[in-house]
């Protein structure tokens, strides 16, 4: 899960960019699970997802930081459907609430987690 995140982050923020630097190409979909099953992410050791993760994250805000109100409302076309950049980082920070609570729910019942 935390590599799928990787990846997700990275694909929604380069199409973030390109929405706001006002690329009006559409934008293709990707097929997350086919994007897992090759990325060999049970070789790895949790640690180096986490980093991975943490670091592009940071690229993503640094990213987010730099737009200005105008660029955050441009719109484009992403997956066949009309997007904002705004909405992009939205789903960025939704997916991994998503995948956060699935965790909770189903390896971490009874166990309260904070999302702070």
């Amino acid at each position: 899960m935390v590599g799928h995140l990787s990846d997700d982050e990275r694909i929604f923020a380069y199409r973030a960019l390109c929405v706001a630097r006002n690329d009006t190409r559409p934008l293709p979909g990707f097929d997350e699970k086919e994007y897992v099953r090759f990325a060999s992410f049970d070789d790895r050791s949790l640690a180096d997802l986490l980093e991975e993760l943490r670091v592009v994250r940071a690229a993503s805000i640094s990213l987010f930081q730099s737009l200005s109100p105008e660029e955050w409302l441009r719109r484009g076309t992403v997956n066949g459907y009309s997007a904002t950049v705004r909405g992009l980082a939205f789903h960025m920070a939704g997916h991994e609430r998503h995948h956060m609570r699935i965790v909770r729910d189903k390896y971490l019942a009874g166990i309260p987690v904070s999302y702070e």
